[in-house]
């Protein structure tokens, strides 16, 4: 068989050595991973989302998990217990190599492939989008509009499984996206765990995607490969939101990271019909297109090729998603979809904590308090589109992968909701501009600790007589524990946190 040549992508896959290869610690940690991984699957079958229409719901193995609030609470701690060793056996991954050059690629993409296998088989854990897609696909399969209709529109649309907020929204997803949920549902034959555990696989698909683009576009800037795969494909953020949560990010970021990896290969065309693709699964990506105009005009572009390379992107993008919304029969019906305005917000979103704050403001004196809401989140939308606007046009041409993970950074900073997969295709980006030790780095750990805490407290399915509050409350002060512990008492990581801090031990510790 032919190998891929050398330095290439795939490459890294196929002359991957094995993690006994590692450094005794760095094997310790591989497994300690894998431990980790595997309770989250396991609470998992306890705390995960299971739709009312789920044909295992009256399974007696599910029955005595799901309804004894002792074996939740259980559930609970190994999920949030089992989230959070992750986070400590990346954190010890990377002290333990050493130098990074002397490990394979391909070993990291071993060890994300380890410690994603378990969570394969649960139920979706920390978000339940994937009922959601679901119901979409079942939009499409009874020949209505998705970007018109909610998921209210079908009959027994309960028993699929999702959020409350889905059920009167339009989908803000592309065509790609609403094609492939079409047929999950055709191939899953109503099967909701089969729909699901495909969905699954999809996400797999993303994530492979990353992996093969990470590679590449690591080695043409520069940086190490196999240390990039560690602050992005192994990262828990991409284990936890890509593969436990079933999230479209996933394939939707591949095809970008891909795309990307085209336009800096010399390859515009096929670069812009990738980052298509990834607008046709969600349209945040549109924002990359310009920055793909730049790459394909070069660094020494003056502006009438500049605005020529955007002219042939927008055509080439705008041309095949006029065909894709005509072979749908929707459109665009995105735009409006995309633009939609939500309730939703989050207190660590500041525009999101301005809106709610000068809305409770508000109506303290009786007046318009949605209103003013509303008006404050549009105009944190306005700032965020300026601001990427700004890094389109201004900034070094030799930094056009900072100024895009700007552009997007600033989107996502201004919206009223952040949600801790938005972060991760951020933490994506970054790690391709060079994630410096230091400073930088040990922000790198903080977000991560800090959005891994966000997904393992915010969303769990337990029947409705046992009280959410308590189970919550467990998942909270267990992570609260587990968080201070790592950073404060645990003399292997805490220097990770504390600059000054220099503690010494034995070359052989683990």
């Amino acid at each position: 068989m032919p190998q891929p040549p050398a330095g290439s992508s795939l490459s890294a896959f196929s002359d991957a050595r094995k993690i006994a290869d590692l450094p005794g610690g760095g094997r310790v940690a591989v497994w300690q991973g894998a431990i980790a991984s595997l309770c989250m699957a396991v609470g998992g079958l306890g705390v995960g989302w299971m739709a009312s229409g789920s044909s295992l719901i009256r399974v007696p193995f599910f029955i005595v998990l799901r309804d004894n609030p002792i074996i939740v609470v259980v559930c609970t701690v190994l999920v949030v217990f089992g989230g959070l060793l992750l986070v400590r056996a990346w954190l010890r991954l990377g002290q333990r190599v050493g130098e990074w050059n002397a490990v394979s690629p391909g070993v990291l993409c071993r060890i994300a492939a380890l410690w994603c296998a378990p969570l394969l088989v649960t139920f979706p854990l920390f978000s339940r989008d994937v009922y959601a897609y679901i119901g979409q696909g079942r939009l499409m399969m009874a020949d209505l509009d998705p970007y018109v209709n909610g998921i209210s529109a079908l009959n027994n649309y309960h028993n699929l499984g999702p959020d409350s907020l889905w059920t009167e929204a339009p989908t803000p997803y592309g065509p790609l996206f609403l094609w492939i949920e079409q047929g999950v549902v055709w191939l899953s034959g109503g099967n909701l765990e089969v729909a699901f555990l495909l969905f699954r696989i999809a996400a797999v698909a993303g994530v492979a995607l990353c992996a093969v683009a990470v590679i590449g576009l690591a080695r043409h800037y520069g940086l190490d490969p196999s240390r990039t795969l560690w602050l992005t494909v192994v990262n828990p953020l991409f284990v936890i939101n890509f593969i436990a949560s079933i999230h479209n990010d996933s394939l939707m970021l591949g095809l970008l990271l891909v795309g990307l990896l085209a336009a800096v290969r010399g390859k515009p065309i096929s670069a812009v019909v990738l980052a298509t693709l990834s607008i046709g699964i969600k349209p945040i990506t549109l924002i990359a297109l310009p920055f793909i105009g730049l790459i394909w005009a070069g660094q020494r572009a003056g502006w009438g090729r500049k605005i020529a390379s955007w002219a042939a992107t927008a055509a080439i993008s705008g041309g095949l998603l006029t065909l894709a919304g005509a072979a749908t029969g929707f459109w665009f019906g995105w735009l409006p979809a995309m633009t939609t305005s939500g309730t939703v917000w989050i207190w660590f979103a500041p525009f999101g904590l301005l809106a709610a704050t000068a809305g409770a403001v508000i109506q303290l004196f009786n007046g318009p308090a949605d209103v003013v809401a509303e008006v404050v989140k549009a105009i944190g939308r306005v700032v965020g589109i300026a601001l990427a606007a700004w890094f389109v046009v201004k900034g070094s041409s030799e930094k056009i992968m900072l100024r895009m993970a700007l552009a997007f950074t600033a989107v996502v900073v201004t919206a009223a909701m952040i949600q801790p997969w938005y972060v991760t295709w951020l933490m994506a980006f970054f790690a391709l501009v060079g994630v410096s030790e230091g400073r930088y780095l040990r922000f790198y750990y903080v977000a991560t600790l800090f959005f891994t805490v966000i997904a393992l407290t915010d969303q769990l399915d337990v029947f409705e007589w046992i009280p959410i509050v308590v189970v919550r409350a467990v998942a909270i002060v267990l992570s609260v524990a587990f968080v201070a512990y790592m950073m404060l008492w645990d003399w292997k990581t805490r220097v990770l946190f504390a600059p000054g801090l220099r503690i010494g031990r034995p070359r052989t510790a683990r």
